[in-house]
């Protein structure tokens, strides 16, 4: 087996396990004005204040959209980019940063006139001709080449531009977005994009939304995306390999793409079949399929270990379990279209669709979500699942540890028993229904619980989401 790293050792075990056992959006531009001291000046903050990653993001802009094109060569693993950053400011600016690790910066521009800019460790410092004013729209354009390279997470594991053996596997979670891209990289900051992507001939390149077109010259193809829903960095891809394709419209009109290394197409195919009705099946409890567009890519990438949910189309390193496929969908609605405020509250992503498996295996006869809830809590008092509280893992080297997943999982399940079926089920389609393409809380989440159950439910959430240690009841 090949040697993995923490995070994906710890994330794979969790899917596979569970698969086997198994309000009002936040205003993205206040919560990017109120992100530091700095917003009261006229620069523009280095972080957006995440407490787990305090460079993540920066302080001072919104961007609306990120126009990419990239050149990207996997025998020399060389890439050249160019980004065109469409972007509002939240304050007066004289100087502002941007997310980009290792790559070398050959120009920036802000409008049509030259910028200045240093680098700052993973920061981008960019200081405009003139000074931007508070509300006025900008565009920054930045080039940039080089051999793009994993970004280490507190964990020790790597995630962002992963060199594969015909390509790259291109998975950001969490910081990985600026290994190949500027960006300003908190899930506070989602925006559009339109990805333009050239590799050889015989390659192809993947990435969120549509396929608007592909075309081929002298050697070298070019393959266009456009994602229109907001999205935050993280999620996006520019997956690149030698893949088979499959291309299909569902009769309720979307659009799927899937991309499979032909090592993983026999194992990958009964699962892929299913993907329409877990999408489906997942709509019926969740609410309305949040995107326009749907699919996979799966990719050999033994030295990755994990899944992600990259918007629109998940990315699985292997031909993924159906449990795994069950898990990466619902994350198009906790995560992807319902997104972080910050990574504190990532039980919000990985409990909810870990929960969507449990329920998954309860509804197409296997073990009941109650069976699975009394599986783990039979774990003894000293397991990894009681180390830390699901709503406050202590710091980015745990997002992606088992109490996160499992307990996560668990908090909800004692939901549902406290409240009923009727009502649990109303309050996550309210859940995806009000935070829609927008951001949510661990507070705001309980907060809907309690109104729409009528319930006094602190007892229920402080116990299963905020305390350390095994509950001493089930």
């Amino acid at each position: 087996m090949t040697p993995r790293s923490r995070k994906a050792t710890r994330r794979t075990a969790v899917l596979r396990r569970d698969a086997v056992v198994a309000t009002v959006p936040v205003a993205v531009a206040a919560l990017l004005a109120a992100a530091g001291p700095a917003a009261a000046g006229t620069s523009g903050s280095a972080g957006v204040g995440d407490p787990y990653f305090p460079l993540a993001g920066n302080g001072g802009y919104d961007v609306h959209h990120y126009d990419l094109t990239l050149g990207y060569d996997p025998d020399s693993r060389h890439l050249d980019g160019k980004a065109v950053i469409t972007a509002r400011a939240t304050q007066k600016l004289t100087r502002f940063d941007l997310d980009l690790k290792g790559l070398k910066v050959t120009g920036v521009m802000v409008g049509h006139s030259k910028a200045d800019f240093r680098r700052d460790g993973q920061e981008l410092v960019v200081t405009p001709r003139h000074a931007l004013h508070k509300h006025q729209e900008f565009r920054i354009t930045v080039t940039y080449r080089g051999t793009p390279k994993p970004a280490t997470d507190p964990d020790g594991s790597l995630d962002g531009w992963i060199p594969t053996d015909d390509g790259a596997f291109v998975a950001g979670e969490p910081q990985g977005a600026m290994t190949w891209f500027p960006a300003n990289n908190h899930p506070r900051d989602k925006a559009s994009y339109d990805f333009t992507v050239t590799v050889p001939k015989g390659t192809t390149a993947v990435a969120n939304g549509v396929l608007r077109g592909q075309k081929t010259s002298h050697g070298r193809t070019t393959f266009r995306w456009r994602a229109v829903e907001p999205m935050a960095a993280y999620l996006a891809t520019a997956t690149i390999g030698k893949f088979k394709v499959e291309q299909y419209t569902t009769p309720d009109g979307l659009k799927v793409y899937n991309a499979v290394d032909p090592r993983e197409a026999t194992a990958a195919a009964p699962v892929l079949k299913k993907l329409p009705s877990v999408l489906a099946w997942e709509s019926g409890l969740f609410g309305p399929y949040p995107f326009k567009a749907a699919g996979s890519v799966v990719d050999r990438a033994p030295q990755v270990g994990f899944a992600l949910e990259t918007q629109t189309r998940p990315l699985y390193d292997r031909a993924p379990s159906l449990g795994t496929l069950v898990h990466e969908s619902a994350h198009q609605w906790f995560g992807d279209s319902v997104s972080l405020t910050t990574w504190k509250d990532i039980w919000l992503n990985e409990g909810f669709a870990t929960y969507a498996e449990w329920l998954y295996t309860e509804q197409h006869g296997g073990r009941s979500a109650q069976q699975t809830f009394d599986s783990l809590y039979a774990s003894p008092a000293d397991s990894d699942l009681w180390a830390f509280p699901p709503a406050d893992p202590g710091s980015g080297a745990h997002i992606f540890e088992t109490p996160v997943y499992a307990r996560g999982a668990m908090a909800l399940h004692k939901l549902r028993t406290a409240v009923g079926d009727r009502t649990f089920f109303r309050i996550l389609r309210t859940w995806t229904a009000d935070h829609h393409e927008g951001h949510g809380t661990t507070s705001q989440f309980t907060h809907l619980s309690e109104r729409l159950s009528g319930k006094d439910l602190h007892a229920l959430f402080h116990t299963w989401l905020d305390t350390t240690g095994k509950p001493a009841s089930p």
